[in-house]
């Protein structure tokens, strides 16, 4: 049997769960979600948030990964933007890779030091490796996409275009809120770890607010929260009257 990743921390799951979620998902400091947290009656250090940010925010994105990952590999991957990023890194400049399907859900993130063939290339191989190749890629002008599709045999699926790839572009809106909220990030390590848990978080509750009716909406919401909950499911028994009264 998998061991239980919290067996040694005396909060409960749930409420390391909500801190986790609290944090990547909206842009809120350390100490932002330590003082959300005393309102509802736990008294916790904002340092012991960024330790589970940092421990347990993967698990929960790989689940959300997974189950996305296995659901998309069963239907056609028809088309795909990608598009690349800048992101200083202690005043060096780095590249912040990025893979959204047609609908807007960013398949992978990636970051790297370049934006040569090599990079292109292996961000390429990540992203078909996990969700398969597909029908259609769009991108900028930039020649890296075109030399690594060559070398995979795909360059007859690319497809260049001034305002095709928009979608990619509004892909990195929300983590550029994050990133300001952050004041930016000190590793490259760091913030490859922290993109790909804020892409999958992004992904699960992204719910088109504006183009949903409110009803759509609030049915989508309650779905989105139900199934995040249930990433607990065999850690642990639930404690969710810990959540409801405040107790700690």
């Amino acid at each position: 049997m998998t061991k239980n990743p919290f067996r040694y921390f005396k909060t409960s799951p749930e409420i390391i769960q909500l801190a986790v979620m609290m944090y990547v998902r909206f842009p809120l400091s350390l100490r932002n979600v330590e003082d959300l947290l005393h309102e509802r009656g736990i008294d916790i250090c904002h340092e012991s948030v960024r330790l589970w940010v940092d421990r347990f925010g993967p698990i929960f994105a790989g689940k959300i990964r997974t189950k996305r990952a296995s659901y998309m590999r069963q239907h056609t991957q028809w088309q795909w933007h990608l598009d690349e990023g800048f992101v200083k890194i202690n005043g060096v400049q780095h590249y912040l890779w990025r893979a959204v399907d047609h609908e807007g859900e960013v398949l992978e993130s990636y970051v790297t030091k370049t934006r040569d063939k090599q990079a292109a290339l292996a961000f390429l191989k990540k992203a078909m490796k996990r969700y398969g190749a597909p029908r259609l890629v769009i991108t900028d002008r930039l020649r890296s996409y075109g030399a690594a599709m060559k070398e995979i045999g795909n360059e007859d699926r690319q497809e260049v275009g001034r305002h095709l790839n928009n979608r990619a572009e509004n892909s990195h809106l929300p983590f550029r809120r994050r990133e300001r909220a952050m004041s930016r990030f000190r590793r490259m390590s760091n913030l490859q770890k922290f993109v790909s848990t804020h892409a999958s978080f992004h992904n699960h509750f992204n719910l088109n607010r504006h183009i949903n009716h409110r009803s759509t909406f609030k049915s989508m919401r309650n779905a989105a929260l139900s199934e995040w909950r249930q990433l607990l499911a065999g850690e642990e028994p639930l404690i969710r009257s810990m959540l409801e009264t405040g107790s700690h």
